[in-house]
């Protein structure tokens, strides 16, 4: 049995007694979630992540005698190289996720869902979008293995996106009930406008109507799918190992919905996150269209440094800069006000 298979099998295994941890005790069904609990449940994640991260870390050597299926040629790396890779990885995700809070708030708002059914459809929501990220995933690590090519077009997509998304200026909000998913879900099922008391089906006059909840639901996983076209492809960037690139995007996710609760309030005063996570994917995008060169002046560890580097301080700066702009403008606006009296 390889390093590679132990280790998912530990993964898998992590994974399980965690979800059943968090099904049985911090998720109740029709109970709202504190920013307190959200925050235990934060750390819950965080730290099962870096406990992963420490697991690995010894069983690097292990794993960098293995060839990657990706690159099955790269050069050797030292045995600490999959740790910092994962974390790499794992922080671009999370941070992309932090982003995501921003169209779950619009999507629960857009279809009036009551507070009490948050953690349950965030929760189904998560673990469908798991598994369309499994899907996503092994198709991408498939294409690049036989084709090493797509990544310079995944180079290409990230400096695209990155710009894209560094220069947009936001003036046009998300409207859940204007994207092209649910427009197809009302053409295909029948649906109603409350959530059946919680329920995701419900029978009226003995007929099957799907409620706001499923249609949430939907969303919810589907919108993921969408922002995983741009965090996939910069993980990508970052590993070539398809370990690193499942275990740090499931980590990511399944992080999601108690990062919902803590940041629900303040992540739209984030105003300058957009711009930091574009620097990052521009970063990652350069990085994938001239690795050749880079390797032959760096070492792959060196670059896994240099990215996490890069990732911590346009994550982190971005958000600090949010929050000291808005604090300016509301000092600002203190001013203005005391003027006028």
């Amino acid at each position: 049995m390889s390093t590679h298979t132990v280790v998912y099998l530990v993964f898998g295994a992590v994974l399980v007694l965690a979800l059943a941890f968090d099904l049985g005790l911090l998720s109740k069904k029709g109970k709202t979630i504190t920013i307190k609990q959200a925050l235990y449940q934060t750390l819950f994640w965080v730290a099962l992540a870096l406990v992963f991260f420490v697991f690995m870390w010894i069983e690097g050597p292990a794993l960098a005698a293995e060839a990657s299926p990706i690159a099955p040629d790269a050069p050797p790396v030292k045995g600490a190289h999959f740790a910092f890779e994962f974390l790499s990885a794992y922080l671009m995700e999370w941070s992309l996720s932090i982003d995501n809070i921003f169209v779950f708030i619009l999507i629960f708002s857009s279809f009036n869902v009551k507070e009490k059914h948050y953690p349950r459809v965030l929760l189904v929501g998560i673990l469908m979008a798991i598994v369309f990220r499994v899907l996503f995933i092994t198709v991408g690590v498939a294409l690049v293995a036989k084709f090493s090519w797509i990544l310079y077009i995944f180079g290409v997509f990230l400096l695209y996106t990155g710009f894209k998304m560094f220069t947009s200026n936001d003036d046009e909000e998300f409207d859940p009930h204007d994207s092209k998913i649910y427009r197809f879900m009302k053409k295909i099922l029948p649906l109603v406008n409350h959530d059946g008391d919680g329920k995701y089906v419900v029978r009226e006059n003995g007929k099957r109507f799907y409620t706001s909840l499923f249609v949430v639901v939907i969303l919810l996983a589907a919108i993921d799918l969408v922002f995983a076209l741009d965090s996939i492809p910069a993980v990508m960037g970052i590993s070539k190992d398809p370990l690193v690139i499942y275990t740090s995007n499931i980590f990511a996710v399944l992080g999601l919905r108690s990062l919902f609760f803590l940041l629900r309030s303040a992540v739209s005063k984030f105003d300058y996150l957009q711009q930091g996570i574009a620097i990052v994917l521009i970063f990652i995008g350069a990085k994938m269209l001239a690795e050749h060169y880079i390797n032959e002046w760096l070492s792959k560890t060196t670059q896994v440094f240099l990215s996490l580097g890069v990732i911590l301080v346009c994550i982190s700066g971005s958000i600090l800069y949010s929050i000291n702009h808005n604090k300016k403008q509301a000092l600002r606006g203190q001013d203005a006000g005391n003027d006028a009296v």
